[in-house]
């Protein structure tokens, strides 16, 4: 279902105002604003005898004192209390800072089933199965604000239609969201052994509101209740803490570090997502598609094998990353045609990326 004429026209005030009042990186230091969710009157999940807002603002404050050891970080917090912050809110913390790095930090739960494990959320355009439950979950604070329908005129955390707005995602600064959660859930992998439920793409409020790479990471489910447990005892605090102050810090030393991060771009970037395009701009001379199916770090061989059997795949390197693309197209509609190829052989975090000659 499309949008409505005047949420275009709200969602795209929104997205230039948020570019054009300029983001330029701190020239002195790596700064990351950590983010612990929920707070004060909304308690998040609540299973086991687990409240989510405690246990995320333990994990929080116990990482940012191992982040603030370092004279080159500088740590800014949503709330270092048990008080509730707005979505708003905490989106405007993040940008008055020029942060490098937003860091959402979460529980799960279900009402059916008893899943266990860690995934990270990164902005997206997914919306199905259980993350689009998750999704909406963590949405669904706006309705304790006061005047919420005002707030977020057009955006209604129900809707799937309108969970992502209008805002063109930047490129760059998804592909480094991917990156950096891809490291942190290697570490509650490879370090704590903890069931891995992946990095997943999702339509999340306070990511698409923040204008630098940030992630939502889901540290377990309280609905389990060995994992509640687990979630619940210092032992875990410190243990998930420290795993994700080992990503941040491998993060700076990979993105960050001996780049030039003073610089400011308030341009708005040519980045095409699956929203529908009319059909008297998908065509031009200067303009193609391509999917983007993955990034990484590991140079894989252009093969079928390699690539679930899609032909075609094509490459570029930006520094250490390796974007890889399926296909080519003028024509916008069957780009769109590619991209649903591509997540019928699995890749459901693919997206459309437009080129300029």
């Amino acid at each position: 279902m499309p949008f409505k004429k005047n949420a275009n026209y709200l969602f795209i005030f929104i997205f230039i105002f948020c570019v054009t009042t300029g983001f330029s990186q701190n020239n002195s230091k790596f700064k990351v604003v950590l983010d612990a969710g929920h707070g004060g009157k909304d308690p998040g999940a609540v299973k086991n005898g687990v409240q989510e807002k405690d246990v995320v603002l333990d994990v929080v404050l116990k990482l940012g004192k191992i982040l603030e050891r370092h004279k080159e970080i500088e740590v800014v917090y949503t709330r270092k209390t048990d008080v509730f912050v707005e979505l708003r809110e905490r989106a405007q913390i993040a940008n008055k800072a020029k942060a490098n790095l937003f860091v959402s930090v979460h529980c799960n739960s279900v009402k059916a089933g008893n899943p266990i494990g860690a995934m990270t959320l990164v902005m997206g355009m997914s919306r199905t199965g259980t993350n689009l439950e998750i999704a909406k979950t963590e949405n669904a604070v706006i309705f304790q604000e006061k005047d919420y329908k005002n707030k977020y005129k057009g955006f209604d955390p129900n809707n799937p239609e309108t969970l992502i707005g209008l805002k063109i995602v930047q490129e760059e600064s998804l592909l480094q969201s991917i990156e950096f959660a891809t490291m942190i859930q290697n570490q509650f992998k490879n370090e704590l052994k903890r069931k891995d439920k992946g990095v997943h793409q999702q339509p999340l409020w306070v990511l698409d509101a923040t204008v630098m790479p940030g992630v939502l990471i889901e540290l377990g489910f309280v609905s389990h209740p060995e994992e509640a447990k687990y979630l619940d005892s210092e032992k875990g605090k410190d243990e998930m803490s420290v795993s994700i102050s080992k990503a941040i810090l491998a993060y700076k030393n990979d993105v960050f570090d001996g780049k030039d991060i003073t610089q400011s771009d308030n341009s708005i970037p040519e980045v095409t997502t699956t929203l529908n395009v009319p059909k008297e701009i998908s065509k031009s001379a200067q303009t193609y598609y391509k999917v983007q199916i993955s990034a990484g770090t590991k140079k894989l061989e252009i093969k079928p094998s390699n690539f679930k059997g899609l032909r075609g795949i094509t490459f570029e390197q930006d520094k250490k990353l390796y974007k890889y693309y399926y296909g080519e197209e003028t024509d916008y509609n069957e780009c769109k045609k590619k991209l649903e190829e591509a997540k019928k052989k699995g890749y459901k975090s693919a997206y459309i990326v437009t080129f300029t000659n």
